[in-house]
């Protein structure tokens, strides 16, 4: 079920870049059209202020998230190699958005990195200097059981191997970065799953650390796990999990330029419109209103983080009703 959650699922990405209208129609860059029709959202005082001030955990149909991934349109060919061969991820059948735009997606676990070429002209884009250069997504964390398999994948790509260094724990791990420049934390260890299908971790460099925390203990419903240095990035990881994905949030400087636009956070949830109505209940940003895709069983709402990532909900048709409103 999961599988088929996610592939449907993945449409949502078509809204990539839209902005509301006066009109009530949302046009994405593609062409496509979303009803933001009011009657999507609850009406005031159909629910409760203890089902607003609940976090979204209960909502989640999915066991772990995805991950999507924006880059220059000409880097297309590179990015897939770099994603399918040099990481070995699962490539999956693309979804063919448009005439002229494909999802490409790739598999980690029962859950996706999904590639995306273009760039929208609201969004951010600044992934200099790495880990450490800006708040934003900055790294991907992926596992593998073997180190030299996995230089010699890039070797037969034809990128540079990567460069594996022991840590104290004895875990190998490696930093390399994907042709677009966003980085990508590579760890060798025997108990891992080849083409890191035990999940991928999702490095989120923030502004404002307990600001951040909440935001995704409290509105998104992540388990907090306890924090742990990372000395071979000389910072504190915050970490946050749902089944096997984890963000690893940190902190390492500030007035750092942001980048909103290269990378964001998919949840697949039983009902958009309550994400929807809990986020205006915080003051939460939005970045695209609460939708239907025309012509698919499918409601969206994208929102923002503390510092600009989007996080995007996306309910199928698929998925259980939504929960009985307030007396």
């Amino acid at each position: 079920m999961h599988k088929i959650l996610l592939g449907v699922a993945a449409l949502a990405l078509v809204a990539s870049g839209a902005t509301a209208q006066d009109t009530g129609v949302v046009t994405t860059p593609e062409g496509a059209v979303l009803d933001t029709d009011p009657d999507l959202a609850y009406k005031p005082g159909e629910l409760s202020e203890a089902q607003l001030d609940a976090s979204n955990a209960a909502l989640f149909t999915a066991d772990g998230m995805n991950v999507f991934r924006r880059f220059p349109r000409g880097l297309t060919d590179q990015m897939v190699a770099f994603y399918t061969e040099a990481l070995a991820l699962r490539s999956l059948n693309p979804i063919q958005l448009t005439s002229t735009q494909q999802m490409i997606l790739t598999g980690v676990g029962s859950m996706q990195i999904k590639l995306s070429a273009g760039q929208q002209g609201d969004r951010l884009y600044n992934l200099e200097g790495g880990y450490a250069g800006g708040t934003g997504i900055r790294f991907l964390l992926l596992r593998y059981p073997d180190a030299e398999l996995v230089r010699q994948r890039f070797v037969d790509a034809g990128f540079e191997a990567p460069e594996f260094v022991e840590r104290p724990d004895g875990v190998a791990q490696a930093l390399v970065s994907d042709p677009a420049g966003l980085d990508i934390v590579l760890l060798a260890t025997p108990d891992a799953l080849d083409h890191s299908d035990d999940g991928v971790g999702v490095g989120i460099h923030v502004s404002n650390i307990e600001e951040s925390r909440a935001f995704y203990r409290d509105f998104v419903g992540l388990e907090e796990l306890p924090a742990y240095e990372a000395p071979m990035l000389g910072t504190t990881i915050y970490p946050y999990a749902h089944g096997e994905t984890m963000l690893l949030l940190y902190k390492m400087g500030d007035n750092l330029p942001a980048d909103t636009g290269s990378s964001g956070i998919q949840y697949v949830v039983s009902d958009a419109a309550l994400v929807d109505a809990r986020g205006k209940h915080r003051g939460i940003a939005v970045e695209t209103p609460l939708n239907r895709l025309t012509g698919f069983g499918l409601t969206t709402v994208w929102l923002n983080d503390p510092d600009g990532v989007t996080n995007y909900f996306a309910q199928t048709s698929a998925s259980t009703p939504p929960i009985t409103p307030a007396d």
